[in-house]
């Protein structure tokens, strides 16, 4: 019979041309092309890491930041910086009477009134966009216990808001200011995970017939249908996005959600199938400030939709007595913090040579 090992050998020139197959069919035939990330803004030294953002009538940019450096928390009142298109620093609002931890902010679509929401204190603030003078305009029953987060808007000018902590959805019916009643309340709203934010980013689709929210601990988009402006029971739409937070819909129903535990920006189509994942982290530079995206938050469309912009919070989740990320030891080397951009296009595979 000969000896088997003999037999199953095969000759050099034999195996040389078969290594290549057995690599090419373990290997996938193309991976994500994942743009160009490039530096929009750097925040002024001083600044705290940025969390929310938008975009003006007039194009220009606001960011709100959230209060923590490297070394943990700043005293209030809390900072929203004001950019051009360019990513030039216009001017920086002291937001008076504010906690020092301010996260989501958004434009009325009706009175074109800047709200933006006071994490600390559990409010929502109108802001004057010149000169950063401040009041408080929609409050919910039970501040002391909320995580405002996010917040958005239906076609009749209702305002919604995440409650991280509640697992609630506040709905302040009208465009005026005054008390936000619970809209939504579910347990696929809370999180027990890490980072311990449940409901966070959301915005309804293009017919208003479900609102989708990013829940960050539990690494999923919640979707809650709603019909004639009443909400059904809220389902699970999507798994598996590492620290999902900000959240915006376009004009195809696709969803772009910041991954802040995976430092990108996933896209899924209305069935929930990814089809893009944008960006990465680069390393910070000898000066302390990312490169790529860091702990991305929240992102939104340029005025001309040719750019998503993203604010890099940068966090060091460890601050909160929390065990470290994988981002941990990279945030706390942070010294200046950064909003990115990245050509607002759906790329899907690089050199995909696939039938």
């Amino acid at each position: 019979m000969g000896n088997p090992t003999q037999r199953l050998r095969l000759p050099a020139v034999a195996l040389a041309a078969l290594l290549p197959a057995v690599l090419l069919g373990s290997v996938p035939a193309a991976a994500w092309d994942r743009g160009e990330v490039e530096t929009f803004a750097v925040l002024p030294a001083g600044a705290t890491g940025p969390e929310g953002i938008t975009v003006a009538p007039n194009g220009d940019v606001y960011v709100a930041t959230f209060g923590f450096t490297t070394t943990g928390p700043v005293a209030g009142p809390g900072k929203v910086y004001v950019f051009n298109d360019d990513g030039k620093l216009l001017r920086t609002l002291s937001v008076a009477g504010t906690s020092a931890q301010l996260l989501g902010l958004a434009f009325h679509p009706s009175t074109n009134t800047l709200l933006v929401i006071d994490f600390g204190n559990g409010n929502v603030r109108s802001v004057d966009p010149v000169s950063g003078a401040s009041s408080v305009c929609i409050t919910v029953p039970s501040p002391a216990a909320a995580g405002l987060n996010a917040l958005t808007f239906d076609a009749a000018g209702n305002t919604y808001i995440s409650d991280s902590f509640q697992g609630i959805i506040w709905k302040k019916t009208g465009s005026g200011c005054g008390v936000a009643a619970a809209w939504v309340t579910d347990p696929l709203l809370t999180t027990g995970g890490t980072p311990p934010f449940g409901a966070n980013g959301l915005q309804f689709n293009k017919n208003e017939t479900a609102l989708f929210v990013a829940n960050t601990g539990d690494d999923r988009i919640i979707r809650i249908p709603v019909s004639a402006g009443t909400p059904g029971t809220p389902a699970v739409f999507d798994n598996s996005i590492n620290g999902a937070d900000g959240l915006i819909i376009d004009r195809d129903d696709n969803i772009w959600v910041a991954a802040n535990q995976a430092d990108e920006i996933v896209v899924v189509d209305p069935t929930g199938k990814a089809i893009s994942k944008l960006g990465d982290f680069e390393g910070v530079s000898k000066a302390g400030v990312p490169r790529g995206l860091l702990f991305p938050a929240s992102l939104v469309f340029s005025k001309n939709r040719q750019w998503l912009l993203v604010t890099n919070l940068a966090l060091d989740i460890r601050l909160f007595g929390l065990a470290q990320s994988v981002d941990s030891q990279w945030t706390a080397q942070v010294k200046r913090y950064t909003v990115s951009k990245i050509k607002a296009r759906i790329l899907g595979f690089e050199n995909d040579d696939r039938d």
